[in-house]
């Protein structure tokens, strides 16, 4: 039997299910481990701590994801550009913490330049604004003359912040709410930041490539740990 051949069908119906094992994902595509399912809280909460996310347009079933090596981004290792640096000292932005989550995560939503479609589906949005109400998914927002300009958002599972979408209207808008975001997890001992895939813009903030067994072994670790008391309250 190939690997490709074990891809296991979700039972929409049955949101305790358990998922397969990690070690399963495909390789081609990178990390595709199982199809259809649905997005109940309890499946969502259940995939994040395995390392697993959705990720699919709005024209295809619910795929599951748990890509090898995992980007991540440790809140101590933090990088800062000079150019940014100088953005950040001129204080021109204002940042608040869940003041408009719904907002943020259709900013989010909307297509790119470089892309007509959007992964955030209206399945996606009902349940992360779920999860925002039941506390255990934030956002960052970014505003300039009282309009938001960029934010981001993600979810909270012990110390591990999974980040999922950001956005900006306004040079420099979404830098300003990552840092703003990672320096607060710092403060909240928050041990890791998962970053899901690579990208140099990340890559640049000091996020590294880990294999993804050595991710699982992180979250078992800390998803089970609790943050700091006042985290998330300074809304």
């Amino acid at each position: 039997m190939t690997k490709k051949m074990r891809l296991t069908v979700l039972d929409p119906n049955d949101p305790e299910q358990k998922f397969p094992s990690i070690s399963q994902a495909l390789s081609v595509p990178d990390g595709l481990l199982a199809v259809g399912g649905c997005l109940s809280k309890n499946r969502l909460l259940n995939a994040y701590r395995q390392g697993i996310f959705p990720w699919n347009s709005p024209d295809e079933p619910i795929l599951w994801w748990s890509p090898d090596p995992r980007l991540v981004l440790f809140p101590g290792n933090l990088s800062i550009s000079r150019s940014l640096a100088k953005t950040l000292r001129k204080q021109k932005f204002t940042v608040t913490v869940d003041r408009v989550f719904d907002q943020v995560v259709m900013a989010c939503a909307q297509p790119r330049k470089e892309d007509a479609g959007t992964w955030i589906t209206n399945g996606i949005f009902q349940a992360f604004y779920g999860l925002h109400r039941s506390g255990d998914a934030h956002s960052i927002e970014v505003w300039l003359k009282g309009e938001l300009v960029g934010g981001l958002y993600g979810l909270a599972i012990g110390q591990v912040f999974f980040g999922e979408s950001m956005f900006h209207t306004e040079t420099d808008a979404s830098k300003v709410a990552f840092v703003s975001l990672v320096e607060r997890l710092n403060g909240w001992d928050y041990k890791l930041v998962d970053c899901q895939v690579t990208t140099r813009h990340l890559m640049n903030f000091g996020a590294e490539e880990i294999p993804r067994i050595e991710f699982a072994a992180l979250l078992e670790r800390y998803c089970d740990q609790l943050p700091d008391a006042m985290a998330w309250q300074d809304k």
